[in-house]
């Protein structure tokens, strides 16, 4: 049940939700694609400082940051690119709360097949629609206006916490974990990614992997006098095929084992050739494959150049040995602690809104959970608005739901602070 105090949160989240809603706009114009960001993190810092909250810059460039074990590695620069966060009360006592959501967003092209341009927001029938609206800029919106409410509703925010939001959660992870590198830490993570109103409650790993094939170029005249590199590349495809099977076979832990198919490879890219009228010389796949917790991202990388290997084999190993390589995601796959404090007081937050206990989510993706869990050692999960066609076309989020995220963080920070003095 809700007390006075929490009731009064309540009545603010309804009263902001209009500027919760404005923000959520604001970011989805910035068309905020891998290297394009700084839009979107100029609106963040120009909304954090007229909250009145610190603003921080935390650079994914920093010293030693390039040889943390967990970084994935990149075929881009990091120089002059950053996160933005904000911390209130770092000096404080009291276990320390993190909100965490993620800026960047993935690519919106083709536009035309977009009911209108992805980055200029419209709302139509109770939804929010544009690239980035689910995934997840509503969420950033409302954790930001949560921390609003309170104070409006005169709780004081003693205790440390952090509102994060960062870059490259969609390829890489490494936004998140520059803030963990650089000190930027926390006893629980809390990150509205836009799953709906559920606990989720694990994740599968992911690796991304980029294949290249080599052909001879050779003019359109003999075209046998060459070899078609985008042809050869379309023979490895049953290769993948093979891999996303095995991964599905293999003994799956708890609870992944009551998934039919948890573990989803997918070719999401390919490139080759450079002119209509020459046998192309060159041909590029890029992809993803999710794998069990467990396991370890060094053997997938292994066994993606077993299948690649086997394949050649099969082909009659004639032609060069594709050359394989790994940029951007390599990140383990973990199982949320359902008995952690955080996730119970979360728990208790949802059902005293609701009237009944929230449900759990599985998810066969991964975020930026993974850099808290595997290289901070910190608890948390994920719990956020619902969203329809993520990485689609004509993404959009369902406005209410974003109105219970902003009144669910905020009942949440309240309660951790109280629950902080309680135990002081």
């Amino acid at each position: 049940m809700l007390n006075t105090t929490e009731r009064r949160i309540v009545e603010r989240c309804d009263a902001l939700m209009e500027d919760t809603l404005a923000l959520t706009r604001d970011l989805v114009k910035g068309y905020s694609v891998l290297g394009q960001e700084h839009g979107a993190l100029d609106t963040m810092e120009a909304w954090l400082e007229r909250l009145g909250m610190p603003v921080t810059r935390v650079p994914l460039d920093a010293p030693g940051f390039e040889a943390h074990p967990h970084r994935a590695p990149t075929t881009w620069s990091n120089a002059g690119r950053y996160n933005v966060l904000s911390r209130l009360n770092p000096d404080a006592g009291g276990p320390h709360l993190v909100l965490n959501g993620h800026l960047d967003v993935v690519p919106a092209e083709p536009t035309d097949m977009w009911s209108r341009p992805p980055w200029e927001p419209w709302e139509q029938d109770g939804w929010l629609y544009g690239r980035g609206a689910g995934d997840m800029k509503a969420g950033i919106a409302a954790m930001v206006m949560a921390v609003k409410a309170v104070k409006e509703a005169g709780v004081a925010i003693d205790f440390p916490l952090t509102v994060q939001t960062v870059i490259e959660e969609e390829c890489t992870g490494n936004g998140a974990l520059a803030c963990l590198h650089q000190g930027f830490s926390g006893d629980f993570v809390l990150i509205p990614e836009p799953f709906g109103a559920r606990i989720y409650s694990g994740q599968v790993g992911v690796l991304w992997f980029r294949l290249r094939i080599n052909g001879v170029p050779a003019h359109v005249l003999d075209t046998r006098a060459g070899s078609n590199a985008i042809e050869t590349l379309q023979q490895y495809l049953p290769a993948f095929k093979t891999l996303e099977a095995e991964m599905n076979a293999l003994p799956r832990p708890e609870p992944y084992d009551s998934l039919d198919h948890p573990f989803n490879l997918s070719i999401g890219k390919i490139e080759g050739g450079n002119w209509a009228s020459s046998v192309p010389a060159h041909a590029i796949l890029e992809g993803r494959v999710g794998f069990p917790p467990g396991m370890t991202p060094g053997s997938v990388m292994a066994r993606v150049q077993a299948v690649v290997a086997d394949r050649h084999a099969e082909l009659g190993g004639v032609d060069p040995l594709p050359g394989v390589a790994f940029h951007g995601f390599r990140s383990e796959g973990h199982l949320v602690d359902l008995e952690a404090p955080g996730v119970k007081l979360l728990s208790r937050c949802h059902e005293d809104l609701l009237g009944s206990p929230p449900a759990h989510y599985l998810s066969t993706c991964t975020t930026d959970l993974r850099a808290f869990h595997v290289s901070g050692a910190i608890n948390g999960t994920c719990y956020g608005p619902v969203a329809e066609r993520i990485h689609g076309v004509d993404e959009r989020v369902n406005i209410d739901s974003i109105r219970h995220v902003l009144t669910t963080y905020a009942l949440f920070i309240s309660r951790w602070g109280a629950a902080g003095r309680a135990c002081a």
